[in-house]
């Protein structure tokens, strides 16, 4: 078999929340530099798929994370198709999607379906197993990559392995079952169930046959959503009407529970969806007292402790087996085993109404970020850091006027019909209502203060006149 037609689909659409105050909806986890080495998960996916068994990614992710995406892979070197969901209906209509444009492809096209938040330590092991994955998907099985389980845990789906297949560690898929009870995951263990890691490898006609029986309805939307897809820069923006049609459920519900065509791989690779803090902590390097310290953390007389600050001091004293994630704008202490109900703590925020929940203070856009420092009444103030070319759209304000100082670079700032550049240490006033813009003509990133006054300050007042990123 030809591996050069494995089709990755990396899905990148998810949220993240049980890794709050981190990952959060406006920049969840498999965007954020978890890894030692600063990398994402997600850019950590996609270089693992850089090999010569693989196309080019088809990468599925949500219309707010379009330009992050873009920028994580132009980063590591990776081009593929970025598409867009209009709105998330689980992994069953993003499965659909790439099944579909797949088999646009090559109708003998073979895929591998990925989670982008999942850490994978042996790049060889794991193309090795998706060869034999593949050899069998090829024959017309839906083949999951099982992992060993080192505990009964209750977080992930198990799988029971039937009849031996004519490859390595490879068996008929017997039974697919959903996250157990503690007692159930302690039976399973003992019956040498597999984890189910979420990485899927099919023929897209397969997957395509298996939707059209036990998901027909999530396969005519992600069709019809594909069909009436339109270019949107570099993005493939699906067709919303067409994709909100799609029922809401996982591929695993949809497909993997009902199918007679499953199979199994025991892989041999290291495995951690790392979807809670303590799973987090038990991949990382520990000191001699078994913590983990990341950031600016002094800890005296703890043990066995995830303690990380991304901007202030944080001091741990006398505490065992605690989660302490520290941000600028808010602060997670969990003991270790309940860690894994951080999920139910975001949501009850959001019931109550707490912005942090969801939204990070750091703003990522198409020509870079901001972050806000301050706000008060009649006032906000913000950093704002434009890489090189970046270009904001032209745009007015009805109720705030604003203040710019720049703090280095060079600011090109155009002020209705007034273009002029701004130098470090200079300022620019932009009175409420008037058409501005700024840039970034440098080849350093240009950064600036901004104070804005007014009645107020939200972001929904801007009026976008024009804009290169589609904005408007």
């Amino acid at each position: 078999m030809n591996l050069t037609k494995i089709v990755p689909l990396v899905m990148a659409g998810g949220s993240g929340t049980r890794l709050w105050p981190l990952s959060r909806d406006t920049l969840p986890k498999q965007f954020l530099p978890l890894l030692d080495d600063g990398r994402s998960t997600f850019q950590a996916t996609l270089q693992r798929l850089a090999d010569p068994r693989f196309g080019a990614p088809v990468v599925i992710t949500n219309n707010d994370f379009r330009f992050i995406a873009a920028e994580q892979m132009l980063a590591i070197g990776i081009k593929g198709e970025i598409v867009l969901e209009p709105e998330g209906r689980d992994s069953a209509a993003a499965v659909a999607v790439g099944t579909v444009l797949a088999m646009q492809r090559g109708v003998d096209a073979i895929c591998v379906a990925l989670a982008a938040d999942h850490i994978i330590q042996n790049t060889d092991a794991f193309h090795a197993d998706c060869a034999i994955a593949a050899e069998l998907a090829a024959s017309g099985l839906i083949m999951t990559l099982g992992i060993t389980p080192t505990h009964p845990a209750t977080s992930y789906g198990y799988l029971a392995r039937g009849e031996l297949l004519d490859a390595p560690r490879a068996s008929r898929l017997l039974r697919f079952v959903e996250k157990p009870d503690l007692d159930r995951a302690k039976r399973y263990l003992e019956e040498g169930y597999l984890w189910n890691s979420g990485n899927f490898l099919f023929a897209a006609a397969t997957m395509r046959e298996e939707l059209s029986r036990h998901a027909p309805e999530t396969l005519a939307a992600a069709t019809a959503a594909v069909a009436g897809a339109a270019r949107d820069l570099d993005f493939l923006r699906l067709d919303p009407s067409a994709f909100s049609r799609a029922p809401k459920i996982s591929i695993d519900y949809a497909v993997m529970e009902r199918t007679e065509a499953g199979g199994v791989v025991e892989a041999t690779f290291d495995w951690s969806d790392i979807g809670t803090w303590d799973s987090v902590y038990e991949i990382k390097p520990k000191d001699a007292d078994r913590n983990v310290l990341e950031g600016d953390v002094v800890a005296l007389d703890s043990h066995g402790n995830y303690l990380r600050s991304d901007d202030l001091l944080v001091t741990v004293l006398g505490l065992d087996d605690v989660v302490v994630v520290a941000t600028r704008d808010a602060v997670l202490v969990s003991s270790m085993a309940a860690a894994g109900n951080v999920k139910t703590l975001v949501q009850h925020m959001k019931t109550a109404g707490r912005p942090q929940a969801s939204e990070h203070l750091k703003v990522y856009r198409p020509w870079g970020w901001y972050q806000r420092i301050d706000i008060g009444q009649r006032f906000q103030v913000k950093r704002i850091n434009v890489k090189p070319g970046g270009l904001l759209s032209l745009q007015k304000h009805f109720h705030r006027a604003e203040h710019w100082v720049v703090v280095s670079g060079t600011a090109e700032v155009t002020v209705d019909d007034e273009t002029r550049f701004v130098h470090e240490n200079e300022s620019a006033y932009l009175p409420v209502g008037c058409v501005h813009r700024l840039r970034n003509p440098g080849k350093i990133d240009l950064e600036l203060i901004e104070v804005q006054v007014g009645s107020y300050t939200g972001e929904d007042d801007i009026v976008r006149l024009e804009d290169v990123y589609a904005r408007k």
